[in-house]
């Protein structure tokens, strides 16, 4: 790669909530184009390979992300979950760039105790947890040095996301049932693009990393952080179960992701969620 002040970063889905925060970080110190589908079809191998033929890093933000519509249009979450990725490590490698992939907890059962490690077998249980892991094969296969960046439980400034919603609700109700079952790590998309950037520039080995927070927690005491963040009362957020929010695919009870290699390699993984959550409030519920 070239120093790091000269490295030519593609964002892919680049008007997503993750993609915006990317590129903003990325075009602080780097030269930095953004696409979207409008201007890039990542699933035609000609457009892929003009894209990525004079760029040093791609980062593929472009995703298949409704999950329960994933579950009757798997085909159509298949080609851009998974063909779309294969394509672009492949004509990655071809220009000696580097692909990050992010992918996501859901390519785990979500039945474990214990944080995921980096390593552990893909056990996906939707039909958006399969693709993704179809991706992340893919991209292995297509090169050593490319690099897939799980994550999870993402909320944003630059598009709808769980707190967002939460405070709406919570502006206009007297009180919120929000499930206490599921555990997992918010986790800000301003701390995952920082994570993405400093892997790219320390130049780190190919391989699978996670970007979540770290700790764990459950969706009703976030919705109870987000609450108390607006100067609400957390109590008017009450627990229940996932049995009261049937979905047409199954959520992860567990969705806790390890940084075991993130320390391996001398890369400090993303700080306390609620800390995090603290510092990201105001921007998120503005």
């Amino acid at each position: 790669m070239k120093e790091r002040s000269q490295v030519r970063v593609l964002v892919t889905g680049a008007e997503g909530m993750l993609g915006k925060d990317l590129c903003q970080r990325f075009a602080s110190e780097h030269d930095v184009r953004a696409t979207d589908r409008g201007e890039v079809d990542i699933t035609d191998p000609s457009q892929v390979d003009l894209a990525v033929r004079d760029v040093d890093v791609v980062v593929n933000c472009a995703a298949w992300t409704n999950v329960d519509a994933a579950e009757e249009r798997e085909p159509e979450a298949f080609l851009l979950n998974a063909v779309a990725p294969q394509l672009l490590a492949r004509a990655a490698t071809s220009a000696g760039a580097r692909l990050v992939q992010i992918s996501t907890d859901y390519v785990f059962s979500g039945t474990a105790d214990s944080p995921y490690a980096e390593d552990d077998p893909a056990r996906p249980r939707s039909a958006y947890g399969r693709t993704k892991a179809a991706g992340e094969w893919a991209v292995r296969a297509a090169g050593a040095e490319h690099l897939v960046v799980r994550t999870a439980w993402l909320y944003g400034a630059g598009g709808g996301s769980f707190p967002r919603t939460i405070g709406r609700a919570a502006s206009e109700r007297d009180h919120l049932d929000v499930v206490d079952d599921q555990v997992g790590q918010p986790t800000w998309t301003v701390d995952v693009a920082d994570l993405v950037a400093r892997l790219v520039e320390s130049d780190a080995p190919g391989g699978c990393y996670h970007a979540t927070s770290s700790g764990e927690t459950t969706w009703f005491t976030f919705a109870q952080a987000v609450v108390a963040a607006q100067g609400l009362e957390p109590a008017m957020v009450r627990p229940t179960t996932s049995d009261a929010f049937v979905r047409p695919a199954p959520r992860p009870a567990y969705s806790v992701l390890g940084h075991d290699r993130l320390h391996d390699i001398g890369v400090t993984p993303i700080g306390p969620w609620r800390e995090r959550w603290e510092i990201a409030a105001p921007a998120i519920l503005a």
